[in-house]
């Protein structure tokens, strides 16, 4: 075998190696729970809106933040009362009833937020 061939053949090699190794870590990893929320954060919903566009309902304690993410990154829409927000039995609700029934608990207490109608859109 040529010097050329064996040094292809060792860098392949080594390649197929490193990415075992990483696909490993990763799985490893996923299995410890490392990269999961710790506390008291939770991702309620997500409304993807266009590739790199999308509105999330994120739970801090008894709050629940309207999220929008954007190349421009993060930004708060909203801040909702939410202790009862989501139930457990409630976990395949679609974004827009999780957010009707969000805004129809503050309109019936302390209204945090302006109720967000179907023809609103923002700029």
């Amino acid at each position: 075998m040529t010097p050329f061939a064996t040094y292809i053949v060792e860098t392949l090699v080594t390649l197929v190696a490193v990415v075992a190794l990483a696909v490993l870590v990763l799985v490893g990893a996923r299995r410890f729970g490392l990269g999961r929320a710790v506390g008291p954060l939770e991702l309620v919903g997500r409304l993807p809106l266009e590739a790199r566009r999308a509105v999330y309902l994120v739970r801090v304690f008894d709050r629940v933040f309207v999220l929008g993410a954007s190349e421009a990154g993060l930004e708060k829409l909203a801040e909702l009362e939410g202790t009862n927000f989501v139930a457990a039995d409630d976990s395949k609700l679609s974004f827009k009833q999780a957010l009707s029934r969000v805004l129809d608990r503050n309109q019936r207490g302390t209204p945090s937020a302006a109720p967000i109608e179907d023809g609103d859109a923002t700029p």
